[in-house]
């Protein structure tokens, strides 16, 4: 999907797709609140709630970029709004 010219995504690579979930999952880096590797670490909700978003990006119901650029700004690499 990510490399489907009529989609549009801000991402392409499967890493970033991870920061993006689990940052948001996690209200901020992942990695300041879960230990590496995050899939071994998830509570039973937030995998439901990372699987949840992931079908919600799929169906266009989130917003990918958005959810993008909220990542970023947790991490210091773009300025709030």
């Amino acid at each position: 999907m990510a490399r489907d010219p009529g989609i549009r995504w801000p991402v392409h690579n499967d890493h970033c797709f991870q920061r993006i979930v689990l940052d948001t999952v996690c209200n901020g880096v992942w990695y300041e609140h879960l230990a590496r590797p995050a899939y071994k670490h998830l509570s039973r909700d937030q995998a439901v709630h990372a699987v949840q978003l992931c079908e919600d990006i799929i169906a266009n119901r989130a917003d990918l970029h958005d959810l993008n650029l909220q990542s970023l700004t947790w991490r210091g690499k773009r300025r709030p709004p």
